[in-house]
């Protein structure tokens, strides 16, 4: 089971994002506030579980959380800042939407832009060691695939539905055929893999 806290005197929020590296589509970011003793031995980074057992998690963090928000940036805001600042703001967005302040938050990665009088801590994997992380990180997964299904229908050649805007063989085929939507990433090199996905 992951560990419930890093520490137990200040209020902490697990922060992670979504669709760092996909082609098209925004960036979503959540963040977390679990209950001191929480325990949920199914909690695990959201890419090592499977889709149902990730919208079952989303539920019962949604119902068992002190609090959580979620977030999103899009592809045209990507573009102009980057997808790494994107990250961060999506990240201080969802943290501004929490009801309850967070006195310490916990960064899935090695890197962040500090929030305005909160204290952060990176940790590189964190999604699979802090539980408040793993629960940011699925209810940013979930929120963002349910955005791209919805989207999918406007451009099912595409295949978001599947791939949700990641960067496969299909949806690249269809790039090069079709062009590119209101919704992909126009600044990623989308012709030749790059090292980011």
């Amino acid at each position: 089971m992951l560990k419930n806290h890093f520490q137990t005197k200040l209020i902490e929020a697990g922060c992670d994002e979504a669709g760092r590296g996909c082609l098209a589509g925004p960036v979503f970011a959540a963040a977390v506030i679990l209950p001191k003793n929480y325990k949920n031995e199914m909690l695990n980074d959201s890419k090592k579980l499977s889709e149902s057992v990730r919208n079952d998690l989303r539920k019962i963090i949604e119902n068992e959380a002190i609090d959580f928000a979620v977030a999103s940036i899009d592809n045209h805001e990507i573009d102009k800042i980057n997808i790494l600042n994107a990250s961060f703001k999506a990240m201080h967005k969802a943290v501004s939407q929490l009801k309850n302040e967070p006195q310490l938050l916990l960064i899935d990665g090695n890197r962040f832009n500090a929030y305005p009088n909160i204290s952060h801590k990176c940790v590189v994997k964190g999604d699979s060691i802090f539980m408040s992380i793993a629960a940011a990180s699925i209810l940013a997964k979930t929120y963002r695939d349910e955005y791209m299904e919805k989207i999918a229908k406007e451009h099912p050649q595409y295949d978001w539905h599947l791939n949700k805007g990641y960067p496969t063989a299909h949806h690249r085929a269809m790039m090069a055929k079709f062009g590119v939507t209101k919704f992909h990433r126009k600044t990623f090199n989308w012709q030749k893999q790059p090292e980011l996905f």
